[in-house]
């Protein structure tokens, strides 16, 4: 079965940061995207970044570019979220996700089908 394993997240105050790391669980499997997404209480789910495993491209939310990174070994389908001066808006469980094919958008969680088991971030003011 495949499955993402998260770690990292935690409690930082505002303009901290921290890293999330996405593993696959056993063997590796292909990709075509991998896809952090957040979601904050009583919010929707919400795209936060991705890398496609083909190219390596990197698409960022507006809320996060230029203080979120991602990095990570591609053919491993490892994956982590660098992020840098955080702020109170950015509390949510973040949960990692991937899809093999391309059907559907990078950022449209209904079409991914591997996920992580979310990882609490709390940014405190």
């Amino acid at each position: 079965q495949k499955q993402l394993v998260q770690s990292g997240g935690g409690l930082v105050q505002a303009g901290g940061s921290l890293t999330l790391s996405c593993v696959p669980s056993g063997r590796t499997f292909s990709t075509y995207v991998m896809t952090w997404f957040r979601q904050a209480p009583g919010k929707e789910r919400e795209f936060v970044a991705c890398r496609f495993s083909n190219t390596g491209r990197t698409i960022y939310a507006d809320s996060v570019q230029g203080r979120f990174t991602i990095s990570g070994n591609i053919p491993e389908n490892t994956m982590s979220l660098q992020m840098s001066s955080l702020n109170p808006e950015d509390t949510a469980v973040y949960y990692c996700a991937s899809k093999a094919d391309y059907h559907g958008a990078y950022d449209d969680g209904e079409s991914f089908d591997v996920w992580g088991q979310g990882t609490q971030v709390t940014v405190s003011s």
